[in-house]
C-alpha cells in the first residue's frame, strides 16, 4: 500500500516537473536559436580592434531587432525586452553575470563551472539563483575578458590574471587544472575610490590612526601594509596614496592595475605574462629596477610577491623614501619574515642577518588588517620597525585593536594608542611634520608601557 502511495506521488511529481519543463522550453528555445543566429552574424566582429565599442553596439542593436523580427514564436513586449538584453549581454557584456557587476553593493563574484555563482555582499559569501547556461558560455565570456587585456588562456596556458575596465581584478582557470569546469572569480572595485575618510567612517581605523598615517605618508616612511586574502590591504593602499603631494612623480607597478591614485605626475606599470612561445615575460623585479632610471620620488608595488621584494627594499635605502607596498601575512611578525622569504627568492645568496638588515634599515611602518568574523575590514595593528636586536627585527606596536572595547552599537572592538611614542617622531618633527603627544595617548600611561616594555 505504501509503495503503490509512494508510486503515484513520483508519477505526479515528474509529471509535474515535464510541465513546468515544457512551460520554460519555448523560451529558452527562443533564446537558444536568436543566440545561434546573433553569433553567426556577429562573432568575428567581437574581438576585431579596427572597430570602436559604439560602433559595435550599434551593429549588434540592428542584427538583434532583425534576428528577433525572424522570431515566428510570440513573444509579449516584456518578454522581448528581457530577450534583448540577455542577447545584448552575452555578446557586448559578460553574460548571466553583467548586473552583478553593474551591483554596487557586491564586491566579489564567485562563478563554479556550471553550478549557482556565488557573491561577496557586506562581508559575507551569499548563494544566488544565476548560472551560466553551458561550459561554452562561461568560456565565451572569460576569452572576451581576457582578449581585452591583450591576454590569452587555453590549455597550453588555463590559468590567467586580467582586469576589467573599470579595473576589476579578473582571476581565470580552466581545465585541466580546473577539474570540474572553468572557474571565473572577480574581485570588484568602488567606482569612486575609498577615501580615508571613507574608511573612518566604516570603523576601518580612527581619526586619529588616519591622521597619524596621513603625517607617516607626507613625511616619507616607507610603508607596507599587510594581511591576508580580501582583507582590503589594496583599498587602504590607494587610500594612503592620496596623502602623497601633487608635485612628487609616482611610479606604480602592479600584476593588473588596481590602484587608482588621482595625482596627475603618475606613472603605471603592469607586469606581462609570456608569450604562446614562453618568451617576452615582464615580472614586477623587471619593473621595479626599471623603475629606478625613471627618476621616481615614490615607488608603490601593488603587492610584493617574490624577488621585487629585494629590490624594493634596495630603493627604500637608496634615496627612494615614502614608498608603499602591500604584503600578504598573517600578523606584523608575518609580514617581516615573509619579506625576509621573498628577498631569498631573488636568488643572491645572502646571510640571514643581512636579509634582517636590510628589511631593518629599510622598513618604518607596518599596517596590518583583519577580516572579522561579521565581515567588517579593521586595522588591528600599526606598528613600528624599530631596528636590530642581536639577529632578531625589533618591532613594537603604536596601536593595537583592543577586542574589548566594543559597545552596544555592535562594534566588535576599537583600535587604540599603545602609550609608546614611535622613535621616529624626531625625523618626521625635523622634517617639519610635527605629531600631537595625544595621538599616542596619556603620558602616564605612556610612561608606564615604556617601563613594561623595557622588563
Amino acid at each position: 500500500m505504501k509503495l503503490n502511495e509512494r508510486l503515484r506521488q513520483a508519477e505526479a511529481t515528474a509529471g509535474r516537473s515535464e510541465d513546468d519543463k515544457q512551460a520554460k522550453d519555448p523560451l529558452d528555445a527562443i533564446r537558444a536559436r536568436a543566440q545561434v543566429a546573433l553569433f553567426a552574424k556577429v562573432g568575428s566582429r567581437i574581438n576585431d580592434a579596427s572597430i570602436s565599442e559604439e560602433e559595435l553596439a550599434m551593429f549588434v542593436a540592428d542584427e538583434l531587432r532583425k534576428v528577433l523580427d525572424d522570431e515566428t514564436a510570440p513573444l509579449t513586449l516584456q518578454e522581448r525586452k528581457t530577450l534583448a538584453q540577455q542577447l545584448r549581454d552575452d555578446l557586448l557584456g559578460y553574460g548571466p553575470i553583467q548586473p552583478l557587476l553593474e551591483d554596487p553593493t557586491i564586491t566579489e563574484i564567485m562563478v563554479n563551472s556550471q553550478n549557482p555563482i556565488y557573491i561577496e555582499r557586506d562581508g559575507k559569501i551569499v548563494e544566488t539563483d544565476i548560472r551560466f547556461a553551458s561550459t561554452t558560455h562561461l568560456r565565451r565570456v572569460i576569452d572576451r575578458i581576457v582578449a581585452r587585456v591583450g591576454r590569452r588562456i587555453d590549455e597550453s596556458s588555463p590559468m590567467v590574471d586580467a582586469r576589467l575596465p573599470d579595473g576589476s581584478r579578473v582571476n581565470a582557470i580552466i581545465p585541466p587544472l580546473a577539474v570540474d569546469g572553468a572557474v571565473l572569480t572577480i574581485r570588484l572595485f568602488s567606482k569612486d575610490p575609498f577615501t580615508m575618510s571613507d574608511l573612518v567612517g566604516l570603523g576601518t581605523l580612527t581619526e586619529s590612526t588616519a591622521e597619524f598615517l596621513r603625517t607617516c605618508v607626507e613625511g616619507r616612511l616607507n610603508l607596507i601594509v599587510s594581511g591576508g586574502t580580501g582583507t582590503g590591504k589594496t583599498t587602504l593602499l590607494n587610500a594612503l596614496s592620496s596623502y602623497i603631494p601633487e608635485d612628487q612623480r609616482i611610479i606604480t607597478i602592479e600584476d593588473a592595475v588596481e590602484l587608482q591614485l588621482q595625482q596627475r605626475h603618475t606613472i603605471r606599470l603592469e607586469a606581462r605574462p609570456p608569450n604562446v612561445e614562453g618568451r617576452g615575460q615582464v615580472s614586477i623585479r623587471d619593473l621595479v629596477r626599471n623603475s629606478l632610471r625613471m627618476r621616481p620620488d615614490r615607488i608603490i608595488v601593488g603587492e610584493s610577491r617574490s624577488g621585487e621584494a629585494l629590490d624594493m627594499l634596495q630603493a627604500m635605502n637608496t634615496g627612494h623614501e615614502g614608498s608603499l607596498s602591500t604584503v600578504h601575512a598573517n600578523s606584523p611578525r608575518d609580514a617581516v619574515a615573509r619579506l625576509e622569504t621573498m628577498v631569498l627568492m631573488a636568488g643572491v645568496e645572502l646571510p640571514d642577518k643581512a636579509v634582517r638588515e636590510q628589511v631593518a634599515s629599510a622598513l618604518h611602518l607596518l599596517v596590518h588588517l583583519t577580516r572579522m568574523p561579521d565581515g567588517s575590514r579593521q586595522v588591528t595593528s600599526i606598528t613600528e620597525v624599530v631596528g636590530m636586536e642581536g639577529p632578531t627585527v625589533t618591532l613594537q606596536d603604536i596601536y593595537t585593536f583592543d577586542y574589548r572595547g566594543g559597545d552596544k552599537h555592535g562594534s566588535i572592538g576599537v583600535l587604540r594608542p599603545t602609550g609608546i611614542r614611535p622613535q621616529f617622531t624626531d625625523k618626521l618633527e625635523a622634517l617639519g611634520f610635527p605629531l600631537p603627544p595625544n595621538l599616542f595617548g596619556d603620558p602616564e600611561e605612556r610612561r608606564k608601557a615604556l617601563m613594561k616594555a623595557k622588563r
